[in-house]
This record gives structure tokens, C-alpha cells and sequence, in this order.
């Protein structure tokens, strides 16, 4: 059965207050995880209020006793390794094994720019990526010192201090480029997270990754497949209208009709689920079809605790009745 997640989106005007209903919610209303993006900024002004990823999945994990917590991602060309990998240990043994380490290469040059961060070319990007998750895996996955020698980062008998879980989070890779990213979920991730694709594209990119893993001597289930992707739910033009209160904090955004909005948002995301309830259910059913075991809803609005209601009273029911 597919699970359903929530992936906040945290620069869009997150504050203790909001985060802390948000984590009570997620709980409460039985949603599988809650995934929080990394990022300092929005790519345009204007600019909002935000919690740092690492902070906030500490109250998340000290907060909550049954949701999968993680990152969603965070990116290497501004999260150093060693910290992170420590970092994520650390969260892994406070909530008692629910910690998911997402890490992915980086995008935003506004945030790079804007805080000295070198972010590169893509090439660059993904070298730096492949590098970082050698040096996260040998720390969390190795018993002993671990000694590594790359162009971005080097370890000399390095070892993790505890107290730390001896299997670590498991590691989630957000990449999907054929020539790069996935020969790298294949021979270091446990989950694969891609977003963009419609359902058949994540079908032959899924079949392509089965036969990566096999090249690395892996079984293709040791890598489970999941989604992510923004979602207007609405029973009514009301609650529609509600759903896009989140996208209105992009500028270009703010004042333009719903009609004109929804086109611009299908252009801007080539897959998102958008409908009444019972349509975001066969939206999220084709990914299940092709593989997918969990989707994470990106959550544009942070204090909208009525939607995600909507989607665990409508939605969650209708998915837990088809394995019924």
C-alpha cells in the first residue's frame, strides 16, 4: 500500500507556532512521515520567515512518537557531510529510529549567492554529491575509522562519536538524471526520491535503476521508490481557493486569477496532483502502479490545517480501502 507524507515546504513563512501545530497535526491525523526542505530562501523576493532543517526535526523528533521524520533535501553544497551525517545519527537515536537522511546536490543559486556557498556547474554539483554520500555512508555504515580522499571533502580515521543506532537513517537520494544521479541511488541510497515525472517516466526510470543495482551488486528492493509532489485538493471553489494561499507567496503569483494561476502552476510543476479527492486518489494510485510506496505532498502553506484534514479524512481512507 502507498503511504502518504507531508514535505513542508519552510521558507514560505514558518514560525515555531506554525511548525509546532503542523508536527501535532501530522501526527495526529496518521499521516506516514514529515519531511521539511532545506532551503534559507525562496528562489525570488519577497523573503519569510523560516526555521533551520535541523532545529526544527530536533522539536519534530522529540514531539512525535509515530511519524517518519526527514529531510526533503538537503543539499550538499551547503550542508558539510560530517555535520550532517552526525546530525542525522543523532535525530535517528532521539526518535528512536524514525530519522530519513534526504540529501540531493543543490539548485537554488539565489540562497548560494545571497550566503557564500559555491553551488557550480552540474557536473560539479553532482561530484560533490557523490563524494559527500561517501563520506556519509563510510561514517554511518562502517565500524572503525574511515579514511577518505576526495577534491570536496577528506576524512583521516574518522570516526562518528555515539550514541548512534548501529544500522544510521536510512539515506535518501533525491536525483533521477540517468547518466548521473541514479547510478548514484543505486550503489548508495536506500530510497529514491524523484518528482517532476509523470507516472510512465517513473516506471522506466525505476526499470533503469533495477538494473543499476544489480551492476552494483545490490537487490532492486534494497532501494525503495518514493514520489514527491505539490497537491491543490479542494471539495469546493472555496477550499481550492484556500489550497493556493501557499502559492501565492511567490511574487509573480499573488495577484493573478485562479484560472491564470492553476495554468501557470501546471506549467511551473509537469507533475502535481490537483483535483477533488477523489481524483488526487487515482492521481496517487498511477504512481502506485509503477512502484512508487510512498508519495510526500509538498506543503506550500504551512498553517493550512484544514487541507491536510481534507486529505486525512477524503484521501488516506480511500488508499488503506484498496488493500483492504
Amino acid at each position: 500500500m502507498v503511504e502518504l507524507s507531508i514535505a513542508a515546504e519552510g521558507v514560505f513563512g514558518l514560525t515555531w507556532p506554525a511548525w509546532k501545530r503542523l508536527v501535532q497535526a501530522v501526527e495526529d491525523l496518521g499521516f506516514a512521515g514529515l519531511y521539511l526542505a532545506d532551503h534559507f530562501v525562496p528562489p525570488a523576493p519577497p523573503d519569510y520567515s523560516s526555521l533551520d532543517l535541523i532545529v526544527a526535526l530536533a522539536y519534530l523528533a522529540d514531539h512525535t512518537s509515530r511519524v517518519r521524520l526527514g529531510s526533503l533535501v538537503a543539499p550538499l553544497s551547503h550542508r558539510n557531510p560530517v555535520h550532517l551525517a552526525r546530525q542525522a545519527a543523532a535525530l535517528d537515536d532521539l526518535s528512536g529510529g524514525r530519522m530519513v537522511l534526504g540529501i540531493g546536490a543543490g539548485w537554488m543559486g539565489r540562497e548560494h549567492e545571497m550566503f557564500g556557498f559555491e553551488l557550480g556547474d552540474v557536473p560539479t554539483r553532482m561530484d560533490r554529491l557523490e563524494e559527500g554520500i561517501q563520506v556519509i555512508t563510510g561514517l554511518l555504515r562502517t565500524e572503525g575509522p574511515v579514511t577518505f580522499s576526495g577534491q570536496y571533502f577528506q576524512l583521516h580515521d574518522a570516526a562518528l562519536p555515539g550514541p548512534r543506532r548501529p544500522s544510521g537513517p536510512p539515506i535518501l537520494v533525491g536525483a533521477s538524471g540517468p547518466l548521473r544521479g541514479l547510478p548514484i541511488v543505486a550503489r548508495y541510497a536506500d530510497i529514491w526520491n524523484t518528482q517532476g515525472l509523470p507516472p510512465q517516466d517513473v516506471r522506466d526510470r525505476s526499470a533503469t535503476l533495477d538494473g543499476l543495482i544489480s551492476e552494483a551488486g545490490r537487490r532492486p528492493e534494497d532501494v525503495r521508490r518514493t514520489f514527491n509532489a505539490p497537491i491543490v485538493c479542494g471539495r469546493t471553489p472555496a477550499e481550492m481557493e484556500d489550497r493556493l494561499r501557499g502559492f501565492r507567496r511567490f511574487q509573480e503569483f499573488a495577484d493573478l486569477p485562479t484560472e491564470s494561476l492553476l495554468s501557470t502552476l501546471r506549467e511551473w510543476f509537469p507533475a502535481f496532483f490537483f483535483g477533488a479527492p477523489d481524483e488526487i486518489v487515482d492521481q496517487i494510485r498511477a504512481y502506485e502502479q509503477v512502484g512508487v510506496s510512498e508519495v510526500t505532498l509538498q506543503w506550500f502553506d504551512t498553517e493550512d490545517i484544514g487541507g491536510l484534514e481534507v486529505l486525512a479524512k477524503e484521501i488516506v481512507p480511500q488508499l488503506h480501502a484498496a488493500h483492504g
